[in-house]
């Protein structure tokens, strides 16, 4: 029996979009409509089998795809007291955790363009471009946190969370 009062084929047109909006955003395709089939859940929370029987997948196309979510804090794990079955959920804050995961990435890749630009040269093109392409690296670690906190703001207003 379905856990919400939407229709079965609205709520798998919009699994089905996001799905393969996050797909051709660079997320690998089964972690991506898994992510999709939890976002559409009322609960935001579903278990392995009813993730494989919403996508019409194997038990172990949902166990890499919910791993996967983990590694990259888009989803968490649990297991209700007395149940055998963990439930994989959404967080409140998932977009929030997943920017502040990504802080690490960014600022990699602003030391690599750093060093890239020092290796090519400031009066070269190439040079100019690295040196631009770390500064903005270096605008993103610097503005993200203030950023973020507007957004928490910004929730707890609207939401109440």
């Amino acid at each position: 029996m379905p856990k919400s009062q939407a229709p079965d084929a609205d709520r798998a047109r919009f699994v089905d979009d996001l799905g393969e909006e996050l797909s051709r955003s660079g997320m690998p395709r089964m972690p991506a409509r898994v992510f999709a089939a939890l976002s559409a859940d009322d609960e935001g929370q579903m278990t392995a089998a009813e993730l494989a029987d919403a996508l019409q997948s194997s038990a172990g196309a949902i166990s890499g795809a919910v791993r996967y979510l983990e590694q990259v804090d888009m989803v968490r794990r649990s297991r209700p007291a007395g149940s055998r079955r963990d439930v994989y959920a959404l967080s409140n804050d998932m977009w929030y955790e997943a920017l502040v995961h990504r802080g690490s990435v960014v600022e990699r890749w602003r030391d690599v363009m750093s060093d890239g630009a020092e290796r090519l040269g400031p009066a070269t093109p190439a040079g100019v471009r690295m040196a631009m392409m770390a500064d903005f690296f270096d605008f993103l670690t610097e503005e993200m946190p203030a950023m973020l906190e507007r957004w928490r703001e910004h929730r707890a207003q609207t939401y109440g969370t």
